[in-house]
């Protein structure tokens, strides 16, 4: 099965890309990059490899890795362009995210929310983690008028973890860690019909799920669309968004 994944050209998440990737590949699933323009070969936000504050904060030696060899994959550097796409294409749709100033390319980009709009209208599988949920909740569905999300359970960053990151770093990397001046979890639940819907998940700061481990993990599933909140979540989210793309292909 062929799942999109629109990224920016440069600052995405290296764990909300790699571990998907990894997972979705692993099962036998295409995964096809796509940005703004075709052929366009992207790069994640440098700062997550080596450490976004003395050699802390960053991404974990096996997402890492896994970046690393996404770079050498042919559909690294094969990548579609957001305005020459053909959602009916696709069979699952993967939005990740990712903070630094480079991902507003990606979550502003109006070409790319109607591309977006076309797709969740297919009723297929949609997954989008931390920032890459507000692609959905800024989203207009045509036959609605409203937000993509309005009706639907989610999660995304939570504001406490976006404030805890921005405070703790703010003194030496400025804004790096607030993409927007509203906070994630605050313009998701301004989407919301009713913001109640919104679930923020167990209080976390540093524990992350694992490939082997759960428990600090958390995603929300309403239909055919999966939400998770934060790099923590990807190895969770990555098997719940390869189950349910498999289950709907029956």
């Amino acid at each position: 099965m062929r799942v999109l994944m629109p990224v920016p050209d440069r600052d995405f998440d290296v764990t909300e890309v790699a571990v998907p990737w990894r997972l979705l590949t692993d099962a036998g699933h295409q995964v096809v990059l796509a940005t703004e323009r075709a052929g366009t070969r992207p790069a994640c936000d440098p700062r997550l490899l080596t450490g976004v504050l003395f050699g802390a904060l960053g991404a974990a030696p096996e997402p890492r890795r896994f970046y690393h060899r996404l770079t050498a994959s042919p559909e690294f550097t094969a990548t579609a362009g957001w305005a020459d796409l053909d959602p009916a294409a696709y069979d699952g749709l993967l939005l990740p995210g990712g903070h630094a100033p480079g991902m507003r390319q990606y979550l502003g980009s109006e070409v790319l929310r109607r591309q977006v709009a076309r797709f969740w209208a297919l009723d297929r599988p949609v997954g989008a983690i931390c920032h890459g949920v507000l692609v959905l909740a800024r989203t207009t569905d045509p036959a609605t008028g409203r937000s993509l999300l309005a009706d639907r359970r989610t999660t995304c960053l939570p504001k406490y973890m976006e404030r805890s990151a921005y405070l703790a770093t703010a003194w030496r990397l400025g804004r790096y860690y607030r993409t927007y001046p509203a906070y994630v979890e605050d313009e998701v639940r301004a989407a919301l019909a009713d913001p109640g819907r919104f679930e923020r998940g167990p209080r976390v700061l540093a524990a992350r799920g694992t490939a082997t481990d759960d428990t600090a993990a958390f995603v929300v599933r309403d239909g055919r669309y999966l939400s998770a909140r934060w790099p923590g979540d990807a190895y969770l989210f990555g098997r719940r968004f390869v189950a349910l793309l498999e289950g709907t292909a029956h």
